[in-house]
């Protein structure tokens, strides 16, 4: 929403940009899924008139781009279009009051199963159990480009106007997203729904699949990790004219990314590093200030990630549990009889294990 009210203020017409900021949201937080009320966020976004799923899927290829670089683990990006959706929930005889009420429950089957869908349709928002269950039959599948052939062929949503475009753009974007070759992480949900209102074609969804080796009755249930759409109306909503810029664009939660790794490192035992630093310079007697200096000079012109304490005569416990406390895995150790002997005595914080080199 900025940044749309930012196009609509300046008359920008045609942009790419990112932007890594903290954002507000007035939810209720839940800090153990990494959901907050303020945190860092990182959005891409491409505003301007341009043929058809071209930026779309530039947008899904950088999300596919960084997930992978992160190393999180196996991911899949859900993809499904707000007029597919409200072309199937007119097909199967709700009434266009009831698509935006609708659409918030059905957003909540990646959470609970149909049946809690179903009864909150019914009971909740008011649709009959005949719609309710042709609903049903439609949402719960998933695929990729020989689902939305066969949707294409289907003799309701065919002939809906608004999921026949849908669908059309849809095959479109996965044939661009088979050239870029990310279609094996790609999957056409027609669950997806998102919750935001001003989303107007093509959505999408990150989320982090279970990995084998974590506990199933535990889950890491910290939501999607990054999620976006086209958004063509928002600028208009801004412009004292109504001049509308197309756009589509994708948010990153880096916090719950960040939540993520945190879970699993804790999870597996390891310990969260605080610094990049790959070795602590570190003298065990007093008065070798000159020698620390010296090696830690050579290491850093080798571009080896090393610090020390900056003390005169610190004490060789201080400086090793330093190593631990900030999750340095080596120490040069650089004492008397290493500087008469011409060496550098290497240990290996964790092990403790050490080597003269």
């Amino acid at each position: 929403v900025p940044f749309a009210r930012y196009l609509a203020m300046n008359k920008i017409t045609n942009i790419k940009r990112y932007h890594i900021a903290k954002v507000y949201r007035r939810d209720n937080p839940a800090m153990t899924r990494g959901r907050y009320r303020e945190f860092y966020q990182c959005d891409f976004d491409i505003a301007g008139q341009f043929d058809p799923m071209i930026p779309d899927a530039e947008c899904l290829k950088i999300v596919h781009e960084i997930l992978s670089d992160l190393q999180l683990g196996d991911f899949l990006i859900k993809v499904n279009d707000r007029r597919i959706l409200n072309g199937v929930f007119a097909v199967c005889g709700v009434p266009e009051s009831k698509f935006i009420p609708a659409c918030s429950t059905v957003d909540k089957l990646d959470k609970v199963p149909w049946e809690e869908v179903r009864s909150e349709m019914v009971g909740e928002k008011g649709l009959s159990p005949e719609a309710a269950d042709r609903i049903g039959e439609y949402v719960q599948l998933h695929g990729g480009l020989e689902l939305i052939e066969r949707l294409l062929q289907d003799p309701k949503l065919s002939q809906n106007k608004l999921a026949k475009e849908g669908l059309g753009d849809m095959k479109l974007l996965f044939e661009y997203l088979t050239l870029f070759g990310i279609t094996g992480k790609i999957s056409f949900d027609l669950s997806l729904a998102r919750g935001l209102d001003y989303y107007t074609g093509v959505i999408f969804e990150a989320v982090l699949l279970q990995q084998e080796n974590e506990p199933r009755e535990e889950p890491l249930s910290v939501g999607s990790v990054a999620g976006g759409g086209r958004y063509d109306g928002l600028v208009g909503m801004f412009d004292p004219k109504g001049r509308k810029v197309p756009c589509v664009g994708v948010s990153i939660g880096i916090e719950r990314i960040f939540s993520i790794l945190e879970q699993r490192l804790e999870a597996s035992g390891e310990k969260l590093r605080t610094t990049e630093t790959q070795v602590l310079v570190a003298t065990p007697q007093k008065h070798l200030l000159p020698a620390r200096l010296k090696l830690i000079s050579e290491l850093w012109d080798a571009g080896i990630k090393a610090e020390m304490l900056y003390k005169k005569d610190p004490k060789l416990l201080k400086q090793l549990q330093y190593c631990e406390d900030t999750g340095i895995p080596l120490a040069a150790i650089v004492g008397e009889q290493e500087l008469a002997d011409g060496v550098v005595k290497l240990r290996d914080v964790a092990t403790r294990e050490e080597v003269r080199m």
